[in-house]
């Protein structure tokens, strides 16, 4: 997972796959979505992560499914969580449990 060119964020995925193609603004698919335009602005901009009340709200717009959006999320987080040297050392310190005898 270590690579340097991290995978593509839900906001660049929103807008290069969906929006762009469907023409769609950030104020248009906020109100398809039920939610304000800030919601949206800020997952495109990458400042909010897709939460499963996200998740549904965009499979249900865009007919896809949650666990697609989730995964998005997911596979951004974990890029992240590998390539930040404070939480990769946080993460190295974890140990496995010993057994009991």
């Amino acid at each position: 997972m270590m690579t340097k060119l991290g995978p593509v964020s839900v906001g660049e995925m929103l807008k290069e796959e969906f929006m762009k193609p469907l023409r769609l603004t950030q104020t248009a698919l906020a109100a398809s979505m039920g939610v304000e335009r800030r919601l949206v602005n800020e997952l495109r901009i990458g400042r909010r992560a897709v939460t499963v009340d996200t998740a549904l709200m965009l499979a249900r717009v865009f007919a896809n499914t949650p666990e697609f959006w989730l995964s998005v999320q997911r596979r951004s987080d974990l890029w992240a969580a590998l390539n930040t040297p404070s939480r990769r050392k946080r993460i190295a310190r974890a140990r496995p449990v010993k057994r009991a005898a």
